[in-house]
Order: C-alpha cells, then structure tokens, then sequence
C-alpha cells in the first residue's frame, strides 16, 4: 500500500512540472479496469466517505453539495479513463440561495486555500478507494496520472 502511495506521490510530484494539458485516454481499457459505469460509481460511493472522514482535508468539504460533487467525480473518472460519458467540469455549492453559482475547476478551489499536503491526501484517499474496489494499481495509477495536472488549478497555497 504504501508503495502504491508513493507512486501516486510522485506522479502528483511530476504534475507541477510544466507539461501540456492532460486529456482522456482515446481507448477504455482503464474504463474497463476501473470496472466500467457501475465500477466507478463504486468507487466515488466509496472515496465520498472517506474524503469527509479525512481529518486532513474534510474541512474542505464543508460547504460542498456532495451528491454534486459526486455526480462530477464520477463523469470525471469515467471521461478521463477513456469511457463514454463527458466531464462538464462545473461544481454548483451550496453558498447562494441553497441552489448555488456555476464554477470552473480553479474559481470552486481559488479561495480555500488548497495546500500540495491537502491535495496529496485527497490522492491518496482516492487510491485507497480504488484498492478497496480491487482495481490494478497499474488501472489507478493510469487514472491518478490523468487527473494529476488539475493540481496546479486546486493547489493555491
């Protein structure tokens, strides 16, 4: 396990050197290995709860609509795998009128203060999902190198 953390850290590592955008896999086979639509949905319905257990980062959390974030977590490991469905990159908090404004990747992280510790921890939750859903660590390391790049628009601080 700890060996698989480590890789997943220095793919994370490797992501904050310049490098051109990331885009998804052009065949399935990490969809596949990831266990297609129902895999992933398992896998979200298994990282939710531990993202909000986390001690290290479940502050983060605390104003987030979770079923939103997990409807886009899991359109994000499904497009970014090479399976079929588009990521729409938007997140809707919870802050406004309990409906919420529409923001990108980097305006939803800008103002909480994200740090490479915090942003490291939510990968390593992420990995041990995906272990607990006995996916390859060759399939989520290939996932884990696709999503790396988002952590220059996440990580602020």
């Amino acid at each position: 396990m700890k060996l698989k953390i480590l890789c997943a850290v220095a793919v994370l590592l490797a992501s904050s050197l310049p490098a051109p955008a990331q885009t998804p896999y052009t065949d399935d086979a990490v969809y596949q290995g990831l266990g297609g639509k129902d895999g992933i949905a398992h896998i979200v319905d298994t990282f939710i709860p531990m993202l909000l257990a986390d001690p290290r980062i479940k502050d983060s959390f605390a104003d987030f609509d979770m079923k939103q974030l997990a409807v886009r977590l899991g359109e994000q490991f499904c497009e970014f795998s090479g399976g079929p469905c588009k990521y729409r990159g938007q997140h809707r908090d919870k802050t406004m009128d309990g409906v919420g404004t529409v923001r990108d990747m980097t305006t939803v992280h800008q103002d909480m203060k994200i740090s490479n510790a915090q942003f490291n921890a939510l990968t390593e939750d992420l990995q041990v999902a995906m272990e607990r859903n006995n996916v390859p660590s060759s399939v989520s390391n290939k996932l884990i190198a696709k999503l790396a790049p988002m952590q220059r628009a996440i990580v602020t601080k």
